[in-house]
């Protein structure tokens, strides 16, 4: 499966890369606020996902942002972001992918995470490791937060995003620095590559995590995922990785500052 996904995967980067220029200037809706939005390339690319699966894995169900799916976690289950980070595509910021994951039971078993722009290919299956590029990855070995460099989002709620602001200064004085980039499959990417040593974030729905969590976890990486998932996988629940020696400081630092709360 993760020869599949990684196949799909680049060719639906290919494709979101190709029609970018004319899908932010003709195609731009939005969703759940203004902020929020969706082109016509997200679109295009799960569409070409979905037909691909249906040629290579016909009858398997798939779950994607833009077309939904089924919410029963129960067997096997494609789970794809066509485009993560689209407002990074909208404004041509080059750090966005295609994420495409296969789970079973609700747990993902193998992935792929593509950036169009760089063409870095990340991909894992359960139990062989996790690779960029067919280079065998590995989290970093900090044992200590205060000069560890992390990772966070934020929602497109107003709400929820000034309250995000107010943990970011309070964890600012508990690590090295953090990062915000706007893409989170490519941040729990970057853990397991060791760019970034923990990433955080509250909100994030099941596409967005499913392959980038594989890729964390086989690269040696903690993980905690929220547990009220019985759909996409949004919800109030923070989903925290980090490379193992500093989980537990972390996890104090993240409660030290109620970021679970926002």
């Amino acid at each position: 499966m993760s020869e599949v996904a990684v196949q799909i995967a680049r060719e639906a980067a290919d494709l979101a890369k190709s029609v970018r220029d004319e899908a932010v200037t003709d195609g731009v809706d939005t969703k759940s606020s203004e902020t929020d939005v969706v082109t016509a390339g997200d679109k295009a690319v799960e569409r070409l996902v979905r037909d691909r699966l249906a040629e290579l894995r016909p009858g398997e169900s798939v779950l994607g942002e833009e077309e939904g799916g089924e919410a029963a976690l129960d067997g096997l289950r494609w789970v794809v972001d066509p485009i993560d980070g689209t407002v990074n595509y909208l404004y041509g910021f080059p750090f966005y992918s295609v994420s495409l994951a296969a789970q079973v039971d609700g747990e993902s078993v193998a992935g792929a995470v593509v950036e169009p722009v760089s063409g870095r290919v990340w991909s894992a299956a359960k139990g062989c490791g996790a690779f960029l590029d067919g280079q065998r990855l590995r989290v970093s070995a900090t044992e200590r937060l205060e000069l560890s460099l992390v990772g966070t989002g934020f929602s497109y709620s107003v709400r929820r995003r000034t309250a995000q602001a107010r943990v970011v200064g309070d964890m600012l004085g508990k690590v090295r620095d953090i990062r915000r980039a706007g893409a989170a499959s490519l941040d729990l990417c970057a853990v397991a590559a060791g760019w970034l040593d923990a990433t955080y974030e509250v909100g994030l729905h099941r596409w967005d995590w499913a392959a980038g969590a594989l890729v964390a976890t086989e690269a040696g990486a903690n993980l905690r995922l929220p547990v009220k998932d019985a759909a996409d996988g949004l919800g109030d629940e923070m989903v925290v990785c980090s490379a193992p020696g500093i989980t537990e400081r972390m996890a104090d630092a993240l409660r030290e500052v109620d970021a679970g709360s926002v």
